[in-house]
């Protein structure tokens, strides 16, 4: 279906690119997704354009580019992060690395007297989130500098005569104060408000699986029990019928403790009957002494269309008849590096090279491929599930595999004692690397890089400066934990060594009883509503041979581009230390205080 009132979306590469097209259609606008390659018919069909964030610097040979004359368009356009500096680069402005790079939270100082048409409703003082390592330094012609940060002098810009905006934050997280409210305002310069809603997403995706799915085909669905997967169950037996999708969930041995059980009781009344096939003993053989993460998600990948064959021919289905389907969302696709100019963050057990060549045959089904979390949530509700549900915690697809931390990573004694010298201007606290890395993202790129341990006795809201500027000022970091267990340890004094780890039956039981530890006391405590996610990490750390260390990273979001932690109260995350430090060979707990950007969610 073709609209007449659609923002373009052009993507540079970014992280966010398909997040800002999401808020566009949750705020009442159809959007579209464009290349930065487009003949300039594209872009002179669109209500308007925004020019998304990127991984590169728009002063690099070879970063992608904009034609001159797509600015020159009689169309609003808005830059955001890569966008902005390309915007003032290309209309003779001046970018150049930035003094102070900004990951994280900054606050707004409005810096004009005169009204701005995007900053309607600003007074100042609003909390942004910024991610960049360059800066506009001087502005072409007709600009207007609006609003400020401490390390951004040309946070807002404006050429209100042409319509033209350019902002260096993200106003389409979260984490950002009035960031919908600033799209808002684009969306109103447009001329576009209220011409969109996720029902009508819901009606057209219908059509389209009616129209993209051949008649004689059905669909080979992979149900984790998540709610990607189990909305992707409802939509296609909605618009095909029942007798077309399989519901098929493999046991990989890296499920949580009794998962199985639970998800056949609790599907089975929402109309979705699974076929449980057990693969674990092929998992555990094909990851014997496996470490580096992405090996262990590619084999995981590939292993899920093995699994997928050997339970075809279980169930006597023949391979002609079926497409494979999966309850893939849009950050599975963009941290895989599924744009043109995208970085890879991490391959996702759905996007791996196999399941790559199956999709350009048109053999794969992904019916929320372009939504995030949040959209999906809604979409169970429309299609009748009910809200403990469409809530649950998310689950990764590769299961415990990407929670277990197997990689050894030696500590480089110059950024040790970059740490050291950061926490020698600060009172009360002792760091140390552990000898790990973790996956992360700064500026859009994928990073892999040392984790910090602090102690100390500080405020959440002092954890979390603290950390911010640890990631923000030393490059080689990208993650920071407090050590919360044994209290009377301090990180300086910790005795801890890599220990090695299998991706075997026994360190999977061992994590499964510490992630069922933990969902008990949240269950218990009520925390679990309050809690986005709370993913249970296994580092091969310890003091003694065959020691264990548990990462705790609850975090908040909404759509899984951005987190922030969960400061979680000290009476319950004692109880769960203290729970944590009486299971065997586990002797010390960390509490992950990173937020998104610059680590990911999962560790790995």
């Amino acid at each position: 279906m073709k609209h007449k009132d659609v923002i373009g979306v052009i993507d540079f590469g970014g992280q966010y690119a398909h997040l800002i097209a999401s808020r566009i259609r949750r705020l009442g606008a159809y959007s579209e997704i464009l290349s930065n390659e487009e003949p300039l018919e594209a872009y002179q069909k669109m209500s308007g354009l925004i020019l998304s964030g990127g991984p590169e610097s728009v002063y690099e040979a070879g970063s992608p580019q904009i034609q001159s004359k797509v600015l020159d368009l009689p169309i609003p356009i808005l830059g955001i992060c890569y966008g902005h500096q390309l915007m003032m680069k290309v209309l003779g402005g001046e970018v150049k690395k930035a003094g102070t790079a900004e990951y994280g939270h900054a606050s707004l100082d409005i810096s004009h007297n005169g009204k701005s048409l995007l900053l309607e409703g600003f007074k100042g003082g609003e909390t942004v989130w910024m991610s960049h390592a360059d800066e506009v330094v001087s502005l072409p012609s007709g600009f207007v500098p609006m609003a400020s940060s401490t390390d951004c002098k040309f946070a807002v810009v404006e050429n209100a005569a042409s319509r033209k905006f350019a902002i260096q934050f993200h106003p389409e997280v979260t984490h950002t104060e009035k960031g919908n409210e600033l799209l808002k305002n684009f969306i109103r310069i447009c001329g576009v408000s209220n011409t969109w809603d996720l029902k009508q997403f819901l009606e057209l995706k219908g059509i389209e699986l009616k129209k993209t799915v051949p008649s004689d085909k059905k669909i080979f669905l992979l149900v984790s029990g998540g709610v990607d997967s189990t909305v992707s169950y409802l939509l296609l037996t909605q618009a095909l019928g029942k007798e077309r999708v399989k519901g098929v969930l493999i046991d990989t041995g890296f499920m949580r403790k009794d998962e199985v059980a639970h998800l056949e009781k609790n599907l089975a009344p929402h109309g979705i009957h699974l076929h449980v096939h057990d693969s674990s003993q092929l998992f555990y053989e094909s990851l014997k002494g496996k470490t580096d993460p992405e090996e262990k998600r590619k084999i995981v990948g590939n292993l899920f269309l093995k699994a997928q064959e050997n339970c075809a021919k279980e169930l006597n289905l023949n391979s002609e008849e079926w497409l494979l389907g999966q309850g893939t969302i849009y950050p599975d696709t963009i941290e895989s590096g599924g744009t043109k100019h995208s970085h890879t963050i991490k391959t996702h057990h759905n996007r791996v090279e196999a399941i790559q060549k199956l999709m350009e045959k048109g053999l794969v089904v992904e019916p929320i491929k372009d939504l995030y979390k949040d959209e999906v949530r809604e979409l169970g509700n429309f299609l009748g599930l009910p809200e403990e549900w469409t809530q649950r915690h998310p689950f990764p697809g590769p299961g415990l595999v990407v929670r277990m931390i197997c990689q050894e990573k030696k500590i480089d004694p110059s950024v040790e004692k970059e740490l050291q010298q950061f926490v020698g201007q600060k009172s009360g606290i002792s760091a140390k690397l552990l000898p790990v890395a973790s996956v992360g993202v700064k500026g859009d790129q994928r990073s892999y890089a040392f984790c910090a341990v602090l102690s100390g006795k500080k405020s959440w809201e002092e954890w979390n400066r603290i950390s911010t500027e640890i990631t923000n000022r030393i490059s080689a970091v990208n993650r920071v934990v407090v050590l919360v267990g044994p209290k009377e340890v301090s990180a300086q004094d910790l005795e801890i060594s890599f220990q090695k780890l299998d991706l075997d039956k026994a360190n999977s039981d061992l994590l499964r009883e510490a992630d069922f530890v933990v969902e008990n006391i949240l269950q218990k405590t009520g925390l679990t509503a309050n809690i986005w996610q709370m993913p249970i990490v296994l580092l091969p750390l310890g003091k003694t041979p065959n020691g264990r260390s548990i990462v705790l990273r609850p975090v908040n979001s909404q759509e899984a581009m951005t987190a922030s932690f969960y400061p979680m109260e000290e009476k319950i995350l004692r109880e769960i230390t203290d729970s944590l430090l009486s299971i065997s060979k586990i002797e010390y707990v960390f509490y992950d205080i990173t937020n998104k950007p610059p680590g990911t969610i999962e560790w790995e």
